[in-house]
């Protein structure tokens, strides 16, 4: 895996999740379908995470991903290796689309966060680029639009 896809910024988006609302509570899902930003092939979480954390802090050659607060609130801060934006994710019925090609970091959890990951591709470390200057020698050789 040595290509890294270009990605914008603008690429990234808050994508509303179905949620079903009853008295007694509410549902989201996410499945595989036809007009899905991707067909999800691993789900992780992340809890029990100090508000002082920082997490992610990479980037990915290949897998997409959406990052949903099931719990509590953190940010999440991109950079497309020109621009940066961070994004306060606080529903569970929101998620962060982030695609291939952005680094992520995650910050200020609240008391109680739990954050929820889909992604596009199973894990493979290769996927990973884990140094930001490496990211940004990636990044600097792609045309920014």
């Amino acid at each position: 895996m040595n290509s890294h896809e270009m990605s914008l910024i603008s690429h990234c988006r808050i994508v509303e999740l179905p949620r079903i609302r009853h008295n007694n509570g509410s549902l989201t899902f996410v499945q595989n379908t036809p007009e899905a930003l991707f067909d999800v092939k691993r789900v992780f979480y992340l809890y029990d995470i100090p508000g002082d954390s920082e997490r992610g802090g990479h980037s990915h050659h290949l897998a997409q991903e959406i990052i949903v607060a099931l719990s509590g609130c953190f940010d999440v801060t991109l950079h497309d290796g020109h621009e940066s934006r961070t994004f306060t994710l606080n529903r569970p019925y929101k998620g962060l689309y982030i695609p291939a090609g952005i680094w992520r970091g995650l910050t200020n959890f609240s008391s109680g966060s739990v954050c929820l990951v889909l992604t596009s591709e199973k894990f493979c470390e290769a996927d990973y680029v884990r140094d930001f200057d490496r990211f940004l020698e990636l990044t600097a050789n792609k045309a920014y639009k």
